[in-house]
């Protein structure tokens, strides 16, 4: 099992950042992949953006340009850099790793955007 624990989420102004952190129970070697989705209300759950242990990098097509992920390697935490935040942005973002083939997620941080 993995355990995934997030922080950095809440209040920002139309046009701020803010940067969340995700830290994972297992070290990334064996984590084949870590990031982050996200769900507002009457949504689905979407992706925001993802790592891989190699590194590479996916992102939402919403978000591109606007944010960052890093981390991974070695490391058990991710960080999601979130700049250019809109009022499309708010919603809750669940913290996503990839562990021996099984999806595991977090309990989630609120991000709510303010116009």
């Amino acid at each position: 099992q993995v355990h995934l624990v997030e922080s950095g989420g809440g209040l920002v102004q139309d046009g701020g950042s803010l940067r969340l952190s995700c830290t994972a129970s297992r070290t990334f070697f064996s984590i084949s992949a870590l990031g982050w989705y996200r769900q507002a209300p009457g949504n689905q759950r979407e992706l925001v953006a993802t790592i891989t242990r190699g590194g590479s990098t996916n992102y939402g097509d919403s978000v591109k340009s606007r944010f960052t992920i890093t981390g991974g390697n070695d490391k058990n935490t991710v960080w999601l850099q979130m700049n250019s935040l809109k009022p499309a942005d708010a919603a809750v973002y669940y913290c996503f790793a990839r562990y021996d083939g099984t999806d595991y997620w977090g309990q989630g941080t609120q991000v709510t955007v303010s116009s």
